[in-house]
């Protein structure tokens, strides 16, 4: 299948996910903000466009796009040939990382990684080009690539930076109108917090998909096309570190609703200060527990 095709199935598939955060009769961004989102030209977005309409879920007249209703899974288009999207890829390169205990400064092999991986050798080479950009990868000076591993110094200015970016995204937060979605997303959040949280003996392994949800929701009220891009590190490597380490995961899960939940009380008082705190603590312990898992692999 044509490379262009896959973007245009790549891009559509993330618009879904946009939708998806949405209520229903929400207005859609602009056409060069969706390019942003997707990472695709406004010709790929506007071919997306087409089939939401065609779908019902979006109407699209001019300039205004309005979302109709949320996608469901029926609604995505599956990648084929056995090809996993981006996503995947990341995945499946950390949990290689992880497998092997690759240590930093290895030499990276792209034909045997896209043999490995099952990718064409072209997307490998785009997947390493964007890690090099926060500094996980490095192409060597004789050619390849090199990685350059996740250190305890790595995920020290990590976990830094995203506090900066992440607390600055909760004082915003506190003062988004009454009509703003994220405050149906945050009880739609604290609902499955919840249902979790009553499941936690037995489905506490669910919670790195819930975390990733509920630290995007937070981050989404900024609307920064630099905060959108570190966000893809973030998933990349705070939220698989759930995946990581297994030591006392039930626990440790546990603990992180609660100071999920903490937060959102917080938010929906229009407390920053207590918003501001809650977030803070949690965000020490989430750098501690990725500090932990580091160690566990042997990775820091």
């Amino acid at each position: 299948m044509a490379r262009t095709d896959m973007r245009y199935r790549d891009a559509y598939n993330v618009l879904l996910d946009f939708c998806a955060e949405l209520e229903p009769e929400a207005r859609l961004p602009a056409e060069s903000r969706l390019c942003e989102i997707a990472g695709v030209s406004r010709t790929v977005v506007r071919r997306c466009l087409g089939r939401l309409k065609e779908r019902g879920i979006i109407a699209w007249e001019g300039r205004d796009k309005r979302l109709l209703r949320r996608p469901a899974e029926a609604d995505r288009i599956a990648r084929p040939d056995g090809l996993q999207g981006s996503a995947d890829l990341e995945q499946r390169f950390l949990e290689w990382i992880l497998k092997f205990d690759v240590p930093a400064n290895t030499p990276l092999s792209v034909a045997e990684l896209a043999r490995s991986f099952e990718v064409p050798q072209h997307e490998l080479k785009e997947f390493l080009a964007g890690l090099s950009r926060f500094g996980l990868v490095a192409r060597r000076r004789q050619g390849g690539w090199m990685l350059l591993g996740f250190t305890r110094g790595f995920a020290v200015e990590l976990s830094d930076f995203r506090a900066v970016l992440e607390l600055d995204a909760v004082r915003h937060l506190v003062e988004a109108p009454v009509d703003h979605p994220i405050w149906a997303r945050l009880e739609a959040l604290r609902a499955e917090h919840l249902t979790l949280k009553a499941r936690i003996e037995t489905d506490f392994h669910a919670f790195s998909k819930l975390d990733e949800a509920f630290h995007a929701a937070l981050n989404s009220v900024v609307k920064n096309r630099f905060v959108a891009e570190f966000q893809k590190v973030v998933s990349l490597i705070f939220h698989y570190h759930y995946l990581w380490d297994k030591t006392h995961e039930k626990d440790r899960n546990e603990a992180a609703i609660g100071e999920h939940l903490a937060i959102i009380d917080a938010l929906e008082a229009r407390d920053e200060e207590a918003a501001v705190a809650a977030a803070r603590r949690h965000l020490k312990t989430s750098k501690t527990t990725l500090l932990s898992s580091l160690r566990y692999h042997d990775l820091a």
